[in-house]
């Protein structure tokens, strides 16, 4: 599977319903204590590592990987030791 680009993350996120996109560039070694948000998620990772907490799960997440998260789930977020570029779609 190819990489996408911002523009056809865009489309696509926008044909499956989301209605907000937006680039988040979070800093090295970031730690983000469990949290909630009021709308859908589908991301992509363009750069960088995260793990995303989902109660006892940890999800270790890379440059390439894509990942949907629904609104109100409790989860946490740590940034890798150069940061990331997330592409995020929301569903408000």
């Amino acid at each position: 599977m190819t990489s996408p680009t911002l523009e056809s993350f865009t489309a696509q996120s926008l044909d499956e319903g989301f209605d907000e996109i937006i680039v988040r560039e979070w800093t090295a070694d970031l730690k983000l204590d469990t949290h909630t948000h009021p709308f859908d998620v589908s991301a992509y990772v363009a750069r960088g590592e995260y793990w995303l907490t989902l109660g006892e799960e940890v999800k270790h997440l890379q440059a390439g990987d894509f990942f949907r998260l629904a609104r109100d789930v409790p989860h946490a977020e740590l940034y890798g030791s150069e940061g990331a570029t997330v592409w995020v779609a929301r569903a408000n």
